[in-house]
């Protein structure tokens, strides 16, 4: 670039200022302009045809600050619209290079990251404390690329067939006609939980003494889908991956929470790293092999591809990895945490999808959410840029703000210029084939399976306390659903989880539920309970399939 100097000759013209110069930069060490760079003597002077006269169009100085204001809002994530962010550093404490060849996962590896907490449906002006999942996601900066660890403070989901996520997160929103929101008019939530009782797992965490952490520090955080982990000879096993709070977990009553500020957990977040209180988390990690996969459906009826189940630590341990600390606030908060935008679909090679019907689907909708908030060059920006060691490069061209749009190089693959490539780290046909079958449309089933993890909760879990509270929570909260046969089905889901649950939610309600699922038609999914009910009364053809999809030997390459 060049600039035409004061007697005509051809000069250099000064260079834009970097990312980081601008956003360290104090306020003392600039000069006031318009966007186009023309400093002005006052912000607040305007042009007028005398000075009692209207405002001239000519004013680009007013038209510029109003027009961009009238833009700075994007539109807010449809999900995990509330959340708190800061940076950090991760390290590789253990390592796992037997398993995975992932070079975040060599012992002694360190990297920067980005964290966002969040709840999950709420309004962006709404409470941290909020009885909600909370978010848990984790923008890992290797050397081979970003991982983004896209998670929960919960082991499972409301939720395993993927086409049920928009629904349900509509019952989370305000109410087309009255636009109330869940804390006024429970019923649509519920009436989704009375159709969909396989979300009876997240129901009990979620009311439970874990619904509300204390803020972002003190929870844990699931990855929830199984992945797999592949090592430098290709083989794989499954995995499910878990960040534990070295402050250990802590949580509000819904009384103690009602006390608190709406902001209450990025107020404490932002404290506690401004003290030198580096929150930090221990990464581990669950395997499995395929025949274990296999073997714990077929004897203990553990689903790895089901985000209700959970795999017990008892049968499948812990394997501590390393830990992540973070130690930086964001200097603005626009631009570091609500830009940042996180995918489940960015994988490092070693770390790979599994079959997971809810993660294949996740894979394309975070993406196309970011495309359409922020824009198609979303990862231009330096909060979701890779900080490889090498120059990247690929054929993605233009679009809106394209910043970085990689100079004269061709635009295809050229014989003229060619890029560089790498050869594949290990054979993704091995690692995901021998998948055959013919198509299928597929809807789960309830089964009794679905229970286990739930009533093990309630027996074995929950103190008598936790018990008394889940049932005042439970009950004040299908206190405000309108339709009691909702309340009747909800109360038949929770009796079987336990005869006691239900029966105590009875009494407290003064409403008398269903027996039980067996014989119940669900709008949302078939009832595997006694003789087996299609859901919503469909039709028993061939497009119904009673199988929850569980790795079956014939999926897997030995």
């Amino acid at each position: 670039m060049s600039a035409n100097g004061a007697n005509g000759s051809v000069q250099a013209a000064p260079l834009m200022k970097s990312y980081e110069a601008d956003r360290d930069a104090k306020s003392t060490e600039t000069v006031y302009t318009t966007s186009n760079g023309v400093p002005m003597p006052h912000p607040y002077m305007t042009q007028r045809a005398g000075v009692d006269g209207p405002l001239l169009l000519q004013d680009f100085h007013l038209i510029d600050l109003l027009s961009h204001f009238d833009r700075e809002r994007i539109p807010e994530r449809v999900v995990h619209a509330k959340g708190s962010g800061a940076h950090g550093i991760w390290e590789c404490t253990d390592g796992l290079e037997d398993i995975c060849m992932a070079d975040m996962f060599k012992k002694g590896t360190k990297c920067p990251l980005t964290v966002r907490f969040s709840t999950v449906g709420r309004e962006s002006g709404s409470s941290d404390l909020a009885r909600d999942p909370r978010g848990f996601s984790v923008k890992f900066k290797t050397a081979e690329g970003n991982w983004d660890f896209v998670a929960n403070n919960t082991p499972v989901f409301f939720l395993r067939d993927p086409a049920k996520f928009p629904h349900f997160i509509h019952t989370q929103k305000r109410d087309p006609a009255t636009h109330l929101g869940g804390d006024d008019d429970s019923t649509a939530f519920w009436d989704y939980l009375s159709q969909n009782p396989e979300s009876i797992h997240q129901v009990m965490i979620l009311m439970g003494d874990r619904g509300i952490p204390k803020g972002w520090r003190f929870m844990h955080g699931y990855y929830g889908h199984t992945l797999k982990v592949v090592n430098k000879e290709g083989k794989w096993v499954y995995a499910q991956f878990h960040m534990i709070s070295n402050q250990g977990t802590q949580n509000f009553t819904q009384e103690e929470a009602a006390q608190q500020s709406n902001d209450y957990g990025q107020k404490d977040l932002y404290e506690a790293i401004e003290r030198g209180e580096y929150p930090s988390w221990t990464m581990k990690v669950q395997t499995m092999t395929v025949e274990q996969a296999e073997e714990a459906w077929e004897k203990k009826r553990i689903n790895v591809f089901d985000l209700t189940h959970i795999w017990p630590h008892a049968e499948y341990p812990l394997r501590t990895i390393g830990k992540f600390t973070l130690n930086e606030n964001a200097k603005n908060y626009f631009a570091e945490v609500e830009q940042a935008a996180f995918n489940p679909s960015h994988m490092v090679p070693g770390i790979e999808p599994s079959a997971d019907p809810v993660l294949q689907s996740r894979l394309f909708s975070y993406p196309d959410a970011h495309r359409h908030r922020i824009g198609a060059n979303y990862q231009q920006l330096p909060v979701n840029q890779p900080v490889c060691p090498f120059a990247m490069a690929n054929f993605q061209r233009d679009g809106n703000m394209a910043f970085y749009n990689q100079g004269g190089r061709p635009n295809y693959l050229s014989s003229i210029d060619p890029i560089k490539f790498r050869d594949p780290a290990y054979s993704l046909n091995k690692v995901h084939g021998s998948f055959y079958g013919e198509a299928v449309a597929f809807l789960s089933e309830l089964r009794p399976e679905d229970f286990n993890a739930p009533r093990n909760l309630w027996q074995k879990v929950f103190s008598d306390e936790s018990k008394e509270r889940f049932v005042d929570v439970v009950s004040g909260h299908m206190g405000k659903c309108t339709k009691e046969e909702v309340i009747k089905r909800q109360i038949a889901i929770f009796r079987e989880v336990s005869p006691d649950l239900g029966e105590r939610i009875e009494k407290k309600m003064g409403i008398k539920g269903y027996p039980g699922v067996e014989g119940m038609v669900f709008n949302g999914t078939h009832n595997g309970f006694g003789k087996k009910i299609t859901a919503n009364n469909m039709r028993d053809n061939t497009d119904v399939v009673f199988n929850n999809g569980a790795p079956a030997p014939r999926a897997h390459s030995k």
